[in-house]
């Protein structure tokens, strides 16, 4: 099994507990509170506003064609982390339904890909080539939540987000054939689907969030430029795995 399997498990397994043990503070902290119900006025309200605050494991869902590079043995693609932070609209279509934009949103990621090659003179090398990325992203949901029970409700959510990468090298020219001044092209527009789930928990005075979804780009953002970097890949689409907590007032 290739190492990223490995670390895309372990970081999802630990991105897991920690949203489990947010919830697990807040229910406890809402258990051991008062019984009335906090914001009582708050499903009557047409439109809410807050922010959202992020941890993401960003990673490709890739097709990958090795006999298309002479002496390419393995591509490997290592998750990384990053966060996000964003604003968000929460327009009340019914109590239970909601259509939620978060925008403006910037989200920081970074990924790795690891070529493995066989030397000339035997043995093998491995180049780690960086995919670092800044977007400015659009989610658009649909949530719907449960029928509110004192100071708790639970929700799942759909919908789709656009993303731009502020910072693609979609244009940078590899003309060396040194595969260190080389780089990863990505096409600096993506579009996702998106599902997730997560819990409200009323407070005194704002709504507390946990929330817990899964991105899942929906075009091929490899970009084809004849380079050994580039060649390997037939596609590549974006994977994100966002843990968040929402505050609204």
């Amino acid at each position: 099994m290739q190492f990223g399997y490995f670390y895309a498990l372990f970081m999802t397994k630990k991105s897991l507990l920690f949203f489990f043990l947010l919830l697990f503070v807040a229910s406890s902290g809402y258990s051991q509170g008062k019984k009335y119900e906090n914001l009582g006025d708050f499903d009557k309200k047409k439109i809410h506003f807050g922010f959202s605050l992020g941890l993401n494991g960003a990673n490709f869902l890739s097709d990958v064609d090795i006999s298309k590079v002479d002496s390419l043995i393995n591509v490997d693609i290592l998750t990384q982390n990053g966060f996000s932070l964003g604003v968000v609209t929460d327009f009340h279509i019914t109590p239970e339904l909601n259509l939620r934009v978060i925008f403006p949103t910037l989200s920081f990621g970074d990924r790795r890909i690891e070529y493995l090659f066989l030397k000339s003179g035997g043995g093998l090398t491995s180049i780690v080539k960086p995919v670092e990325s800044t977007y400015l992203d659009v989610p658009v949901n649909l949530k719907y939540r449960s029928i509110r029970y004192q100071n708790f409700a639970a929700y799942v959510l759909a919908g789709g987000m656009y993303s731009y990468d502020l910072i693609s090298q979609k244009d940078v020219i590899n003309s060396n054939t040194n595969l260190a001044d080389m780089v990863i092209k990505l096409n600096n527009h993506n579009f996702y689907y998106q599902i997730g789930f997560g819990f409200d928990f009323f407070l005194e005075y704002f709504k507390f969030s946990p929330e817990l979804k899964l991105s899942y780009g929906l075009n091929n953002v490899a970009l084809k430029d004849g380079s050994i970097l580039s060649e390997p890949f037939t596609s590549l689409k974006s994977k994100i795995f966002l843990i968040s907590l929402t505050f609204e007032g």
